[in-house]
């Protein structure tokens, strides 16, 4: 089974977006926000994804993603709980990992999260220079909860 190692970090300054390859506009929305069992539905640019997450042990969780047809992501999204959130992911390289940056839109603007998938949970990493606070394992901070 697909496991999820990530870890979570609050932003404290603009400093990734000169540091960052690549930026996606999402679009995400959720069918299901029971902690047990999350099911997200996702338009990543011209791309839409399905996700189902179970509940964290720590920074581990079950993760199981699947491409679908945008046109279907864009119909599941009007199915979806509101709010339906929007967000840029911005993609920085930083020794040896790459550091997903989400920015929030809306409701949530001013909010910047950073995460790190890792391979083991006590795998050790370098944080990158505009990284604050951990926040790994907080509530207040699943993009479930944010809205």
């Amino acid at each position: 089974m697909p496991l999820e190692i990530e870890r979570k970090f609050l932003v404290k300054d603009s400093g990734f977006k000169d540091m960052a390859s690549h930026r996606v506009d999402i679009c995400q929305g959720y069918l299901s926000r029971v902690p047990e069992r999350t099911v997200r539905v996702r338009r990543l640019d011209d791309k839409g994804f399905i996700t189902v997450k179970s509940k964290n042990t720590g920074a581990v969780r079950y993760e199981f993603e699947y491409q679908v047809p945008v046109e279907d992501a864009l119909e599941m999204l009007r199915m979806c709980e509101p709010p339906i959130i929007e967000k840029s992911r911005y993609l920085v390289e930083y020794d040896g990992l790459t550091w997903e940056v989400d920015e929030f839109h809306g409701a949530k603007e001013g909010l910047i999260v950073a995460e790190v998938e890792l391979q083991a949970e006590d795998q050790p990493f370098n944080l990158p220079p505009f990284i604050g606070k951990e926040v790994t394992g907080d509530p207040a901070y699943y993009n479930s909860n944010l809205g």
